[in-house]
């Protein structure tokens, strides 16, 4: 086992990276190495899949097994070591179908096909251990002591933007969005990593592009959310529990929100949302259930404890899951990519085990006593259509900066370099926020904006899944100003745990977007030679001492 692709990475050795028998995340050795197989088998799949695509014969299924395959294998999703056996051999027989699909193309088309080997051509071993066996030989560290420490780092780059994209483009094809382009785009994205590439300048300038291709995916994301569930709405949203039966659902996925608060609806179950379900609070179509009733606990690294207190049943959709304590592993449940051994997994969108959980649990005995509530849903639609007069506000001095403090929350030391940040921008300026991270700092009043006392001084943009959207918002004002993203009194403060994250970064740095400064701590697998290119060209910085880090954004050194 080696792996080094998420934040909490163990740094205590010469080497970065997680090579014991279970990782910081609490993934096992024997998971992890098949995690790393099943990526080697997805480039097989993807081999045959670019060259019959170009020749018109495309298998969608396929490529939207690749996606939820991705997915599986970003941090805190999926630690059941059988799921991934049984994934590759469901991956083995896709790649089949898909050379077959290949073979049939280049005969109709009277075209020589074209001889494949490496990932295409795999077998899978006979068992598990023949397995594991197979995946010490396609490990994320092959093939260092021939390209060095750079060139790994450079695929790392790119291998763990590609499976946040893959993320994202499967929130998007569950609720039936997809694109040829964006299929194509990871088909190819896949191909490529299957040939070993090994010129460093190349692998940047295709990490980059894989920003791009992340942008077309976030943008296929946000309409498939508005297209299903409506534009996002500010609202208040209610942080302390009511009476009655509970179902908690925790992760990213509004689909899996919908059809539960559907399912439930005349049941007597209030459904609660969890760390980054909060902003779904905001999308009229799932507001509208009366029994949506309010968001418990914090961000996802609070689940032990959270979960634990939840008097009812808890539903885990997508990343990102911690191992469950006992005091519940019997009343959580897993859906889509996500799982644990041992825990129930509910296939085929049947909720009904979940439902019987709540029903049986006690529940919240009474209302709290308090009525707390956070305000989300200023999305796109909502902070635009207020833009001319937050752009008049800024050319009358009331407002003098920007700041979108956002990203993954984490359980490491050094995340409350958020809170304090956000906590000491001056009270004329504006701080935007998406992601986990924000629950550092989102119950902190922060007061409405210079002249616009009908908005807050602090706008939630949503999830890390929303991050569409807050690009857009820096285009707009941009416009606005007729001026560069770069040249508006705008600094990035990005808290970064997993692929996700590292998805979003490239697409800032596709964007030319430059001065970001990352924490809590700088990516592992980025060696410092890789660093030091993305320093020259990007100007990403670590984060500080927030205090200095604020005078040097307002005084506009970058971030």
């Amino acid at each position: 086992m080696f792996c080094f692709q998420c934040e909490q990475t163990d740094r205590s050795g010469a080497t970065p990276g997680c090579a014991a028998t279970r990782g910081i995340c609490g993934k096992d050795e024997s998971t992890a190495d098949l995690q790393d197989l099943l990526v080697y088998a997805l480039k097989g799949i993807s081999q045959y899949a670019v060259r019959a695509r170009a020749l018109g014969a495309p298998d969608d299924d396929a490529a939207t097994f690749v996606l939820y395959g991705m997915f599986t294998t970003l941090t805190n999703v999926n630690f059941t070591a059988t799921r991934f056996v049984t994934l590759l051999a469901e991956a083995a027989t896709v790649r089949d179908r898909v050379r077959a699909g290949y073979l049939a193309a280049c005969a109709a088309a009277g075209q020589e096909p074209e001889p494949l080997d490496g990932p295409a051509a795999w077998v899978p071993a006979e068992g598990t251990d023949g397995l594991l066996a197979q995946a010490a030989e396609h490990g994320v560290t092959v093939g260092l002591p021939l390209v060095g420490p750079d060139v790994v780092a450079a695929r790392a780059l790119n291998l763990y933007g590609l499976k946040g994209i893959c993320a994202y483009a499967y929130h998007a094809a569950v609720l039936g969005s997809t694109s040829a382009e964006v299929f194509a785009g990871v088909e190819q994205a896949l191909d490529y990593l299957a040939g070993d590439p090994s010129d460093i300048d190349d692998l940047l300038g295709y990490a980059l592009r894989l920003g791009t291709l992340n942008l077309a995916v976030l943008e296929l994301l946000e309409r498939a959310n508005t297209g299903t569930f409506g534009q996002p709405v500010p609202r208040p949203v209610r942080t302390t529990p009511r009476a009655g039966k509970a179902l908690l659902v925790s992760g990213h996925d509004l689909r899996d929100l919908g059809d539960i608060l559907e399912a439930t609806a005349g049941t007597g179950i209030n459904v609660y949302t969890h760390g980054e379900l909060l902003p779904a609070h905001a999308y009229p179509e799932l507001a509208a259930h009366p029994h949506l009733a309010g968001n418990y606990g914090g961000a996802w690294q609070d689940q032990q404890q959270d979960f634990a207190a939840f008097p009812g049943a808890i539903v885990m959709t997508s990343n990102c899951m911690i191992e469950p304590l006992l005091s519940y592993r019997q009343r959580i449940f897993t859906t889509g990519p996500t799982g644990w051994p041992g825990v129930r997994h509910l296939k085929h969108h049947d909720w009904a085990p979940a439902i019987r959980a709540a029903q049986a649990l006690p529940g919240f005995a009474e209302d709290s006593p308090e009525d707390r509530t956070v305000t989300v849903g200023f999305g796109r639609t909502a902070v635009l259509g207020a833009a001319g007069a937050v752009v008049d506000a800024v050319k009358a001095g009331a407002i003098r900066h920007f700041f979108l403090i956002g990203g993954c929350d984490g359980a490491l030391p050094g995340r409350n370099y958020y809170a304090k940040f956000a906590e000491e921008t001056p009270p004329d300026s504006v701080i935007l926020t998406l992601g986990c991270a924000k629950y550092r700092f989102n119950n902190h009043d922060f007061g409405s904006l210079p002249g616009l006392p009908s908005l807050p001084r602090l706008l939630d943009v949503g999830q890390c899944n929303d991050a569409f959207a807050a690009v857009r918002i820096a285009q707009a004002l941009a416009e606005a100003f007729d001026c560069g993203v770069n040249d508006l009194p705008l600094s990035l403060v990005i808290s970064w745990f997993e692929q996700k994250a590292v998805a979003v970064l490239l697409s800032l740095l596709s964007l030319g977007i430059t001065g970001i400064r990352l924490g809590p701590t700088l990516p592992a697998f980025l060696t410092p030679g890789l660093l030091e290119v993305l320093v020259a060209k990007f100007g990403i910085a670590p984060i500080g001492d927030p205090a200095a880090d604020l005078e040097s954004a307002l005084a506009g050194a970058g971030a």
